[in-house]
C-alpha cells in the first residue's frame, strides 16, 4: 500500500476527465484554459495531484512522436512537478497509451489499475473506473486488445498522421465527443462501479473509493463508514474532490 502524508496547511487534489482534444480544437481549448487556471490557483494549496485518467479523448505515443497540442496543460503540470508537487496519473480508457513521455518529461507517475494509498491514516482505492465491476464484456474485451503489447505495436506501424488521424475520427463519432450522453445515476445496485465497491469491501477496509470515469458527480455512503466518490468531470461539472487529511470535500470551481 501507498504511503502518503499531507504537509501542515496543504491537501491533496483529485480531478478527472478532460477530454482535451473532444469535439473540436475551438472547445477544447477554452476547457483547456478552464482546466489551466484552476490548476494554477491551487498550486500553493497542492501537496500532492491525482488526475484519474482520460485528460486527452485521445492519446497514444509513438517512439519519437506524440499528438501535437496541449502545451498550456503540459507546460502546468511541468509547473507543478518543477515545484516538487508530486503527480499521479492514472491512464484512462481514452488515454491507456500512455508509456514514458510524461514520466520522462513531467515525472508523471503513470499507473494502469486502481491502487490502493494510506493518507494520513485513511485507506483510498483511487483508479479511473473503466472496466470495473459486473457486465460490460464488450469493453473489457476491447481494453484487453487495446492493452495488449503486440497490438499496440502494430497500431506504432500506422504513419503518425494516419494513425491519430484515425483515432480522431472515431473519437468525434462516440457519445462523448459528440456531448449527446444522457448520463444518470442507476442507482446504488446497478452502477458497477458502487457494486465494485461494496465487493471490495468484502476484501479489505477502504474509507475512501475515488473514481472517476461515469462522468458524473457522485458521493454516496458505503457500508462500514465507506464512502464511493465520483469526481465528475470537466465536460459538465467543472468538478474535483480534495482531502486535507481528515475531510474528503467534492467541490466545482464554478467556470
Amino acid at each position: 500500500m501507498n504511503n502518503i502524508s499531507i504537509s501542515k496547511g496543504k491537501k491533496i487534489f483529485f480531478i478527472s476527465d478532460f477530454h482535451l482534444g473532444a469535439p473540436n480544437y475551438e472547445s477544447s481549448r477554452l476547457r483547456e484554459h478552464t482546466i489551466v487556471t484552476w490548476l494554477e490557483g491551487i498550486m500553493n494549496d497542492c501537496d500532492h495531484l491525482f488526475i484519474l485518467g482520460d485528460i486527452f479523448d485521445f492519446w497514444f505515443e509513438y517512439k519519437y512522436v506524440v499528438p501535437k497540442g496541449y502545451i498550456r496543460l503540459l507546460g502546468c503540470l511541468a509547473r507543478f512537478s518543477d515545484a516538487g508537487i508530486p503527480i499521479t496519473c492514472f491512464t484512462g480508457n481514452h488515454d491507456m497509451w500512455m508509456f514514458d513521455y510524461l514520466e520522462k518529461e513531467l515525472n508523471i507517475n503513470i499507473k494502469r489499475s486502481p491502487e490502493q494509498y494510506l493518507i494520513e491514516g485513511s485507506k483510498f482505492l483511487i483508479g479511473h473506473g473503466d472496466g470495473l465491476g459486473p457486465g460490460d464484456h464488450g469493453y473489457k474485451l476491447i481494453k484487453k486488445i487495446f492493452s495488449n503489447k503486440f497490438c499496440q505495436w502494430l497500431f506504432a506501424r500506422l504513419h503518425p498522421n494516419a494513425g491519430i488521424g484515425l483515432a480522431n475520427y472515431f473519437s468525434k463519432k462516440s457519445r462523448l465527443a459528440t456531448g449527446s450522453s444522457d448520463e444518470r445515476y442507476m442507482g446504488d445496485d446497478q452502477e458497477f462501479l458502487m457494486v465494485y465497491a461494496k465487493e471490495q469491501l468484502t476484501l479489505h477496509p477502504i474509507d475512501f473509493f475515488i473514481f472517476g470515469h461515469r462522468h458524473l458527480v457522485i458521493d454516496r455512503p458505503l457500508p462500514n463508514n465507506s464512502r464511493y466518490v465520483n469526481i465528475g468531470d470537466w465536460i459538465k461539472y467543472n468538478s474535483f474532490a480534495s482531502f486535507d487529511g481528515e475531510r474528503l470535500i467534492l467541490s466545482s470551481n464554478g467556470c
